[in-house]
């Protein structure tokens, strides 16, 4: 108990919400980007333009085959071979954003899928474009359809920060790992309120997914 109490001290509790700040600051980026990445992916995806939604198909198929923490080391270490040197931050939100965005591609494009074909046709025979109907009708149905697996992405994404600890990222797990290396007993505490603080955020990214998910039924 003694070491719990010792452990849970302001200083360290400061600097573990320091560390989840960067966790958030991450996060968000990374989910904002990749969710207007992902969606235009998704959707050339969709429409076939020859050779262009083959390309970027094959694109995405190789980035969602691939483990995330190869994609952190790649823009970390790869990058600056190639003439462009990201700091820790931003090498994680590319990272991020690049995974996160073929996975929602291909959850969106499912999306847009799983809309009947008779909206578009209904959307054209009213007098509107392609583009049009594309955007304005089935686009925020596909959208509407998704919600639940694309927050359970995000959640991932969320969890996911973690793996940038091998870059030495100030995140929340690279904190507590260095206040348990100063005192190997808080091992134990550092773990326990690491699960509290993704069980917040990971949860009430749950409860606004399933708000979203009645409001728009």
């Amino acid at each position: 108990m003694q070491n719990f109490i010792q452990a849970y001290s302001w200083i360290n509790i400061r600097f573990l919400l320091e560390g989840l700040w960067v966790t958030v600051e991450v996060s968000v980026v990374s989910i904002i980007a990749s969710f207007i990445i992902g969606s235009v992916l998704g959707v050339l995806r969709y429409v076939k333009i020859k050779y262009l939604s083959a390309v970027v198909g094959f694109v995405v198929d190789i980035i969602r085959n691939l483990p995330l923490i190869l994609i952190i080391f790649f823009t970390y270490f790869g990058l600056p071979h190639l003439g462009f040197k990201p700091g820790i931050i931003f090498a994680a939100i590319l990272a991020m954003t690049i995974f996160e965005s073929a996975m929602l591609a291909e959850i969106i494009r499912s999306g847009i899928l799983a809309v009947d074909y008779g909206q578009m046709e209904g959307a054209r025979a009213n007098g509107m474009s392609y583009v049009q109907a594309l955007w304005h009708i089935v686009f925020p149905q596909a959208i509407k359809k998704t919600i639940p697996t694309i927050v359970s992405q995000f959640i991932s994404l969320i969890k996911d920060t973690s793996l940038a600890t091998i870059i030495v990222l100030p995140e929340l797990l690279n904190h507590a790992q260095i206040i348990y290396g100063q005192n190997s007993a808080y091992i134990l505490p550092m773990f326990l309120m690491i699960a509290v603080m993704y069980f917040i955020i990971c949860y009430a990214l749950s409860i606004l997914s399933r708000v979203l998910d009645k409001k728009l039924a």
